[in-house]
C-alpha cells in the first residue's frame, strides 16, 4: 500500500461512516450521549478534507497520510471519538515512519501501535464494552493471519471479520469504562457505538485492498 491506496482507506471509511451515522447514534443513544454517528460524520469528513481530496504526492510517506487524517479527527470530532480515533491513526502513521510502501507486515505494526494508542489512553482492555472489544481481536487476527502465511487483503479480511465478531460481542456485555458505565446492568443488551464504527473502519480497509489487489490482477 502506498499514500494514495490509505488516502482511498480514510475517504472509504467516511463513506461509510456517513452511511451509517444514523445507526451509529442510535446505539450511542442506547447507552451514551446519542452523538457518536454525528461526531463520527464530521470527524471523517473533516479527514478527508485534510487530505485535499485527490491523490496526495508520490513522494508523500503512507504514514504522513494517517498523522494528517488523525489530527483532523482530533480537532472536529466531538466527544470522546475524536482523541481516541485521532490518536490511533496517528500513532498508526508514526509506526510506518517513512515508509513508501507499506506491506503485510508493516501494516500489521501500524495497526498494533493504533490499539495500543486507544488503550493508554482510554485504559480500556477487552471485555470493558468498548471499541476496544472490536480492535483488539482485529489486531490479534491480523497478527495470526501473517504468521500463518496470509498475503495482505488475507490478514485486512481476517482482522475485519474479527472486529465485526467483536462488536457484536459486546452486546451481552456491560460496560466498564465511559458514560455507559453509568447504567451499569441496563448497558447490557446494546452494541457498543464504537465498536461499531471501528468494525465500520476495518471493513472499510479490507474493502480498499480487495480492490487494489483485483485491480492488480486484472
Amino acid at each position: 500500500m502506498n499514500a494514495a491506496d490509505l488516502a482511498s482507506w480514510i475517504r472509504h471509511a467516511a463513506e461509510l461512516v456517513t452511511a451509517d451515522a444514523d445507526r451509529l447514534t442510535r446505539l450511542d443513544a442506547a447507552i451514551g450521549d446519542g452523538d457518536h454517528g454525528h461526531n463520527m460524520d464530521r470527524g471523517f469528513r473533516a479527514a478527508t478534507e485534510a487530505l485535499s481530496g485527490g491523490a496526495p504526492p508520490e513522494d508523500v510517506p503512507p504514514g504522513k497520510v494517517l498523522i494528517a487524517a488523525g489530527r483532523a479527527i482530533v480537532s472536529k470530532t466531538g466527544g470522546a471519538s475524536g482523541p481516541l480515533y485521532g490518536t490511533a491513526l496517528r500513532r498508526a502513521g508514526k509506526a510506518l515512519g517513512d515508509t513508501a510502501d507499506v506491506g503485510a507486515a508493516a501494516l500489521g505494526d501500524a495497526l498494533r501501535a493504533a490499539l495500543d494508542g486507544v488503550q493508554d489512553l482510554g485504559k480500556a482492555v477487552e471485555g470493558d464494552k468498548t471499541m476496544v472489544d472490536a480492535l483488539a481481536p482485529a489486531v490479534a487476527a491480523y497478527e495470526a493471519a501473517l504468521a500463518d502465511g496470509a498475503g495482505l487483503p488475507g490478514c485486512v479480511r481476517a482482522a475485519a471479520g474479527a472486529a465485526a465478531e467483536g462488536a457484536d460481542a459486546t452486546v451481552p456485555m456491560q460496560a466498564r469504562k465511559g458514560r455507559a458505565s453509568y447504567l451499569g446492568a441496563r448497558s447490557i443488551g446494546h452494541m457498543d457505538p464504537g465498536a461499531a464504527s471501528s468494525a465500520l473502519i476495518l471493513r472499510a480497509l479490507a474493502d480498499v485492498v480487495a480492490a487494489e489487489a483485483a485491480a492488480g490482477e486484472g
